[in-house]
């Protein structure tokens, strides 16, 4: 891993040559990007350039190769430091589409799902790419009776996450009791990290799981229920985390309710340990590699099990930002400029915050380049303003770039995680399209909503017509 890295000048050209040598989580661009003979940035042996003058923009590109090479160091990682059985699922939450679940599967993940949603989603394109038997996971803090049923039906393991839903579990366990329902309990470690607050899930004050004060009660409860079968235990302490010690501290506090749960008489054989490995989003961020992450994991869940006398579980990691965010980058149109003379200068694209709400939801920041201007020397600083009728539709504020024109094509990086799965149609604009690349080829996998698309749902009584 490379201590320092190069800033990004002539709209990032240089730090291109840097990338082969790191993990995908520590790149700033997508693995096979790279600047072609026309000074355009080009993803997948495609130009991005071309690529919004076919597709529209704004337009989430996502690189194939970056994906599945993320997928393959999780997997291989597991096998090379932990001595027993591991299991890498996907949470999909971070994007959860059918082409993206279709690559994931493919590579040999599970799936790690929040919603009935996101099951249909990811049972469809199992089906279609005719995949059987890959594990998925359910969560959630306050899943429905109807969630839990579909989840069940489709022989989901749910993790179960409070006592409104374990009593839920055994009421519907009464309807099949020669079929006891899989499941996990979700226990909360009271583990700090150092990231936004609204993604620290691991602290005692969260929504999340179960209280370890009440964790006897609990194992006495589902033992009480036969048609409950606890394979194992969860716990997340959050995301976007560049520290080992707090998931090292986690593997600890896990194996002490392992082994309490053993004791009693529970038959627990899977430990799931979350995810929350971070990517790096600027020139400063300096997070593990998937590899060091997984070591770290690997190895410390394997001294405490050791040190408790327990046979090593089935070790669970949940991924999803560190798979699946550098992969995708989004491609903008510059529109207007707003230049206030010793103020600020503002570069305005034609998508904001409906396609990537995480700048005014969690003060995000993201790095971006001129795609056809990839060797011109950054000149001014802008800031880039969406099209939304909000002051904060900011999506980057003060970075150097290239002088814009008008029609200029605009590259926000490592956009793959939460853009998508959070964009909106606020001012009733219609979600982006997205495409895959590899080898040159690229793949129409969200079609671009349409003005039609909006008012599909929408209704208008007889009496206002009327009117």
């Amino acid at each position: 891993m490379l201590s320092t890295e190069p800033k990004i000048s002539n709209s990032g050209q240089k730090y291109l040559a840097y990338q082969d040598c790191l993990s995908p989580n520590q790149t700033l661009f997508p693995l096979t990007a790279k600047v072609n003979n026309r000074d355009c940035l080009e993803i997948g042996g495609c130009d991005v350039t071309t690529l919004v003058e076919r597709f529209g923009s704004p337009l989430y590109i996502v690189d194939e190769v970056t994906l599945r090479t993320a997928c393959r160091q999780y997997l291989q990682g597991f096998q090379t430091h932990y001595p027993g059985e591991s299991r890498v699922i996907y949470a999909s939450k971070a994007w959860n589409c059918l082409a993206v679940s279709a690559v994931v599967a493919r590579e040999g993940l599970g799936f790690d799902v929040v919603s009935a949603g996101e099951i249909h989603t990811v049972l469809t394109a199992l089906d279609q790419i005719n995949k059987t038997d890959v594990p998925i996971y359910f969560h959630g803090n306050n899943k429905s009776i109807a969630e839990l049923e579909y989840a069940i039906e489709h022989n989901c393991i749910i993790i179960v996450d409070n006592w409104l839903e374990l009593e839920n579990l055994v009421k519907l366990g009464e309807n099949r009791p020669d079929t006891p329902i899989p499941m996990l309990l979700r226990l909360t470690p009271g583990i700090e990290c150092h990231t936004h607050e609204y993604i620290r899930t691991g602290h005692l004050d969260s929504k999340f799981g179960f209280d370890p004060h009440q964790i006897e009660t609990v194992f006495d409860y589902v033992l009480a229920h036969p048609v409950l079968n606890c394979l194992g235990l969860h716990a997340h302490i959050g995301s976007q985390i560049f520290e080992r010690q707090p998931h090292q501290d986690l593997a600890a506090v896990l194996a002490d309710w392992f082994k309490l749960g053993l004791e009693r008489g529970l038959p627990l054989e899977q430990l799931n340990v979350g995810g929350g490995l971070g990517i790096r989003y600027l020139e400063s961020d300096d997070p593990p590699s998937i590899e060091e992450w997984v070591q770290a994991v690997s190895l410390a869940v394997a001294k405490a099990c050791q040190e408790r006398g327990i046979a090593y579980p089935l070790l669970i990691a949940e991924p999803g930002r560190s798979l699946i965010a550098t992969a995708c980058v989004t491609a903008y149109t510059v529109g207007n400029r707003k230049e206030i003379p010793e103020i600020r200068t503002y570069i305005a694209v034609d998508g904001g915050m409906s396609d990537n709400p995480r700048p005014i939801t969690y003060q995000s920041v993201y790095r971006a380049v001129v795609a056809n201007k990839m060797s011109q020397e950054c000149q001014e600083l802008v800031t880039i303003a969406g099209k939304h009728c909000e002051s904060g539709d900011i999506l980057i504020k003060d970075i150097t770039l290239p002088k814009t024109n008008p029609g200029d094509i605009l590259v926000v990086l490592a956009t793959g995680a939460y853009n998508y799965s959070m964009a909106s149609n606020y001012n009733r604009l219609p979600r982006p399209a997205a495409v895959i690349v590899h080898n040159g080829e690229a793949n129409l996998i969200l079609e671009r909503e349409n003005l039609a698309d909006l008012l599909r749902q929408d209704r208008l009584p007889n009496r206002l017509s009327l009117i």
